[in-house]
């Protein structure tokens, strides 16, 4: 059978319902050419996530915003959708990674891009929306319950905006917008300066010579003054602030195909701003230099991520990235830092659903570890992910056995759980596959904090190639705990 591929650049560029919509029957049936081996194959030994709950939101979810809007401790959900009425729905977390719907909204039309931010001095989290297909961005005003007002100005726009965040570009302590339209007439980076009050001054409109398709938000030169990075068609600019929501030009590096979506943060912990930026194909990261200049990219292979966020997953205290597939199959990769700005191959976990838009991450079980939340677009809801990292192995790569003689066995190979948690972990059955072998000391209980040792040898009955795995099912997760083995017989 010939299934005709979409080319990544038209994916991406596909922002409108009706064309999206009319793609799903297409989409469904690659995904079940797809489903079986795309993916496939062992994971390595680390804390999990498991799905905990998925919960309607509105009609092709495109984008989500996190924050404490009931001054209750949050976290809570705000998640914008490409309908044309109620296109705003808050979602109030009940603190076990569960959510209840509160109020709904109606922004712009086709909402695609949504944040938080106190937009006014003192007051409760407020929310911003991108409409693009609407001339103005959408204020809505929080009321420190949970709810929220129309705001008193929605400030018009050259074009229709297909992203919005926010940062301080001229250092008066006011959060400012800025936004990147993809259509004529402007197709502009525009700086929004707040007055505080939750109003905004005229647009200051930059029209870079380049395409913008994504944008992140830092001081990348350490000059006090907040930058942009750009993407966009196969490039990477910098736009150096001048501090007053105007920007000079910087340096350029070359990009992959569609650029859908930029990361900012210090991977490595040197002081630097680096960029991990989410392209069709991968997720590129430029190690910055603290000048306004960064390193050549390093790709990690991962298929057409809309989204690319990073945050501390695991106590080791690294940087993880998070990274929402949208297609082929659709899910959440999770790349694993390294502390140095290198990041571990990720780790798939697939979406039941259809077009997994985007991700955000935040601790909504209330147990001190991040989960993550995602938008189904064709199955018009939210799916949490909760973090079960209380189980944490060492090493995280399989155990590879040198070639062995057929009939005897090899020396053992080891590794040392963790329990990370704060109670018992509970171990219920440990298990090899056959020409493996597994003993540990980590009994039937570990206690929190404590270590134990799970050693593996390998007594290969035949010649050649043995793949394995141990199995633990634990405590931690209702999923097993797998560590992945691998030997030759000679």
């Amino acid at each position: 059978m010939l299934v005709k591929a979409v080319p990544p650049s038209e994916f991406l560029r596909w922002r409108g319902i009706p064309m999206r919509h009319s793609a799903r029957g297409f989409f469904v049936l690659l995904m079940s050419l797809l489903a079986a081996g795309m993916f496939a194959g062992p994971h390595y030994a680390r804390a999990q996530f498991e799905e905990r709950a998925t919960f309607p939101a509105c009609a092709y979810p495109a984008s989500i915003a996190l924050g404490d809007f009931a001054r209750g401790g949050g976290p809570d959900l705000a998640v914008v959708c490409r309908a044309n009425s109620k296109n705003v729905v808050v979602f109030l977390g009940n603190g076990d990674g569960t959510f209840r719907l509160g109020n709904t909204y109606t922004a712009g039309l086709g909402p695609n891009s949504v944040v938080a931010a106190n937009l006014v001095r003192g007051g409760p989290l407020d929310l911003v929306v991108a409409n693009e297909e609407s001339d103005y961005i959408s204020i809505l005003l929080g009321n420190g319950d949970g709810t929220f007002r129309a705001g008193p100005q929605s400030p018009p726009t050259p074009a229709p905006e297909s992203f919005v965040t926010v940062g301080d570009f001229n250092g008066d302590g006011v959060p400012d917008l800025v936004a990147i339209s993809y259509e004529n007439p402007c197709k502009c980076v525009s700086v929004f300066l707040g007055n505080g009050d939750g109003t905004f001054q005229k647009a200051i409109n930059t029209a870079p010579s380049f395409v913008v398709e994504s944008i992140g938000v830092g001081d990348f030169n350490g000059d006090g003054n907040l930058d942009v990075v750009t993407a966009g068609d196969w490039t990477i600019n910098v736009l150096l602030g001048n501090g007053d929501g105007t920007f000079r030009y910087g340096a350029s590096y070359p990009s992959l195909e569609s650029p859908a979506s930029i990361a900012v943060a210090d991977f490595s912990g040197n002081g630097n701003l680096d960029l991990a930026v989410a392209s069709a194909s991968a997720v590129s990261i430029l190690m910055g230099d603290g000048d306004g200049t960064f390193q050549p990219a390093v790709n990690y292979a991962t298929n057409y991520p809309l989204s690319v966020t990073t945050a501390v997953l695991t106590r080791s205290h690294n940087l993880d990235l998070i990274v929402a597939n949208s297609i082929f199959p659709s899910g959440v990769s999770v790349f694993s830092g390294d502390g140095d700005g290198t990041f571990q191959p990720g780790i798939f976990y697939p979406s039941t659903f259809l077009v997994t838009e985007y991700a955000v991450v935040g601790d909504f079980s209330g147990d001190h570890l991040t989960d993550i939340a995602y938008a189904d677009y064709e199955n018009e809801g939210v799916t949490v992910l909760l973090n079960t990292g209380a189980a944490s192995f060492s090493p995280t790569t399989p155990l590879a056995f040198q070639k062995q003689t057929v009939g005897t066995t090899s020396r053992a190979q080891a590794v040392t759980l963790t329990n990370t948690g704060t109670t018992d972990l509970k171990i219920q059955s440990m298990k090899a596959s056959a020409e493996f072998s597994v003993t540990s000391t980590c009994g039937s209980s570990v206690a929190a904090g404590a270590k134990c040792t799970i050693s593996a040898t390998f007594s290969p009955t035949k010649k050649g190639a043995a793949q394995g795995t141990i199995t633990i099912i634990d405590s931690a997760s209702s999923k097993p705990q797998v560590i992945e083995l691998l030997g030759t017989g000679t």
